[in-house]
């Protein structure tokens, strides 16, 4: 008990004294259990923008018609090559030295983006500690380390999170350039240009640092800034595109053009959708206590208020929203948002309402943590993922079927972990059974599917049934069934549709099973 007590003494000396190290390894924890164990993927955009998009590339197959063809029949697609290039050159080195294993690139993948991450932790408590005192860059630092969303989805292929780093990198550089050298400046603009290339709507709170540098009359250290990001966005965003495309800013446009005549085509809703989002994953009451802590910060940190504010203004009007689109501003939201709650409670004199507070945070740290440990290690999109590793173990299977008459849209299969192109059916809810089979039945025996899928256990055998009227010698396979978080946020919410997958395998093409 005594060597045990030592030990605790010896661990909070430690940490009163070197705060920060101790905050990046509990980071690093989580997200070392983050990059072991939370396989998958977490949205459409992590696996198909980026992953299946390279893979394809270094297969000698441009499955998703993102590059330009002879004939001219591609266009640009409006998706920035920068950050998809990088993964491109991975899979590349991955492929020379006869490194195939899909999950096991995935592991060195999650692991590279969880280092990456680290520089959220490190750069906002640098800027914390700056702007404010010890106390508020520890709260910031363990909240940007140990939220419980923040660990997965550092290990996750998002854009809107993997721009921040460079975010807050140039950000750092801008408050701390104590002799304002105008290399560090241009640099600062560097940097947040590159997150430009990563995600373009990162330009927004570039563009808000910039409004409130001049506002403080920084003219010459706003131009240096600007310049630094122009740089960085006319080399690689439109170097690229000239390389690709022979068009500079080919892809900038196209994005532009697409999301101006498409706004209202995919999540339409209110305006205050992010209020809500927001006030959610930092947990109420404490997220309201950081949004009060924010807003009172506007005037004194008007260079991480602004760029905040511009961008939750921006999507909140923007008709199309997404959940994960808000994220790219969290990090400076919870930096400005601790630093102005501690000005709030340092006037607070009242011993009731500091214990009230201090509850409310006991209470924080408590769902925090019921939240972050299974969201840390879920494997998400499971049955999907699986399905696909399973098909994988067959030399050739043709091509497959999609069978999903319960929905309308389509859940992709991450043909990754394929390690196969096939150019597969669907059957969705709109189709028509019988144009199904009538297209079938005129394919030759080469190209008919070898494996049918259904998604979904509603109604199953009458499913198998009707597409046994089509091909009549399948016969049940195996039940890929969810991972456990995903059962449980199908629960929560019926919209997260991820069930077992029935595999029936078509003995007229695969004879044997495995």
């Amino acid at each position: 008990m005594v060597t045990l007590n030592i030990v605790i003494e010896k661990i909070k000396a430690y940490y009163s004294d070197n705060p920060l190290n101790v905050i990046l390894l509990a980071g690093l924890f989580f997200r070392i259990l983050a990059v072991l164990f939370s396989r998958g993927y977490g949205w459409h955009d992590d696996q198909f923008l980026i992953i299946e998009i390279a893979q394809s590339w270094v297969d000698g197959i441009d499955y998703y018609l993102w590059l330009p063809t002879a004939d001219g029949t591609n266009v640009p697609e409006g998706f920035s090559f920068f950050y998809v290039g990088i993964h491109y050159l991975l899979f590349s080195l991955f492929d020379a030295v006869g490194f195939t294993d899909p999950q096991g690139k995935m592991y060195v993948i999650r692991l590279l983006h969880a280092l990456w991450s680290m520089l959220i932790i490190y750069f906002g408590y640098k800027i914390t500690l700056k702007l404010s005192n010890r106390k508020s860059a520890n709260l910031a630092g363990w909240l940007l380390a140990l939220l419980w969303l923040f660990p997965m989805i550092s290990v996750r292929n998002l854009v809107e999170y993997a721009s921040v780093p460079l975010l807050l990198w140039g950000l750092w550089k801008i408050i701390d350039n104590k002799e304002n050298k105008a290399s560090i400046f241009l640099w600062a603009g560097i940097l947040t240009g590159l997150a430009f290339n990563i995600r373009f709507q990162s330009l927004i709170i570039t563009g808000g640092i910039g409004l409130a540098m001049l506002f403080h009359k920084q003219w010459k250290a706003t131009i240096l800034v600007a310049s630094g990001t122009l740089i960085s966005i006319i080399v690689f965003q439109g170097g690229i595109d000239y390389f690709v495309w022979h068009s500079p800013f080919a892809q900038v446009i196209e994005y532009i053009n697409y999301n101006m005549h498409n706004a209202a085509k995919y999540i339409v809703s209110p305006w205050y959708t992010y209020i809500i989002v927001i006030a959610g994953v930092l947990v109420p009451p404490i997220s309201l206590f950081l949004i009060a802590g924010y807003f009172r910060t506007w005037k004194r940190l008007l260079i991480i208020f602004l760029p905040v504010m511009i961008f939750i203004v921006f999507h909140s009007y923007y008709p199309n929203k997404q959940e994960r689109f808000i994220i790219t501003a969290l990090p400076m939201l919870i930096i400005a948002g601790v630093i102005g709650w501690h000005e709030i409670t340092d006037r607070i004199k009242s011993v009731r309402s500091k214990k009230i507070i201090s509850g409310c945070w006991v209470f924080f740290w408590i769902i925090n943590t019921m939240a972050l440990v299974p969201i840390t290690v879920m494997y998400s999109k499971q049955a999907r993922v699986e399905s696909m590793c399973y098909l994988s173990q067959y030399d050739d299977i043709n091509n497959f079927v999609i069978e999903d008459v319960n929905q309308s849209v389509l859940r992709f299969p991450p043909q990754y972990y394929l390690q196969n192109w096939y150019n597969y059916q669907t059957l969705m809810r709109e189709d028509d059974i019988n144009t199904f089979r009538k297209y079938n039945q005129t394919l030759p025996l080469n190209e008919q599917p070898g494996f049918i899928l259904f998604y979904q256990p509603d109604n199953i055998d009458q499913r198998v049934a009707n597409m046994k009227t089509v091909y009549p010698n399948i016969v049940f396979e195996t039940i890929i069934e969810p991972g456990f978080m995903d059962k449980v946020l199908h629960w929560l919410n019926p919209i997260n549709d991820n069930q077992q997958i029935y595999i029936y395998r078509n003995v007229d093409v695969v004879n044997e099973g495995i």
